[in-house]
C-alpha cells in the first residue's frame, strides 16, 4: 500500500512542479501557436503565379535576391517579403508561404538571408 501512496505523491509533486515552471515558459511564444490563435488573412496558395500574388497582396516590401539556378536541376527560387509573411517561388509559381515573426523574442523561422 505504501508504494502506491509514494507513487501518487511523486506524481502530484511532478504536476505541481510543472505548474510552477509553466509560468516562466509562458513568456515564450511559439510562432505556430500565434498563427493558430490569430484570425489571419489567407497566405498565397501553392501554385499561384507571381502576377497573381502581386495583384492580390500588392507590391512586396522586399524582393530578395534569387537563389539557385546554377544547374538545370536546381531551379531559381525567388523570395518576396511582405510585413506578415514571406513567399517562396520556384521560377514564377508559389511553392510556400511562411508567417514572419511578430517580435524578436518569438520562436520560429529565422529571418530571410539578404
Amino acid at each position: 500500500m505504501k508504494p502506491i501512496l509514494i507513487a501518487a505523491a511523486l506524481a502530484a509533486a511532478a504536476i505541481a512542479g510543472t505548474a510552477a515552471t509553466g509560468t516562466a515558459a509562458a513568456a515564450d511564444t511559439l510562432l505556430i501557436e500565434r498563427v493558430q490563435q490569430e484570425n489571419r488573412a489567407a497566405l498565397p496558395a501553392r501554385g499561384m503565379t507571381m502576377a497573381q500574388v502581386e495583384a492580390r497582396y500588392g507590391e512586396p516590401a522586399l524582393k530578395l535576391e534569387p537563389r539557385g539556378g546554377q544547374k538545370a536541376a536546381w531551379p531559381v527560387i525567388h523570395r518576396w517579403t511582405y510585413p506578415a509573411f514571406t513567399v517562396y517561388f520556384e521560377r514564377d509559381k508559389v511553392i510556400d508561404a511562411v508567417e514572419n515573426k511578430a517580435s524578436p523574442g518569438e520562436i520560429g523561422p529565422k529571418p530571410p538571408i539578404r
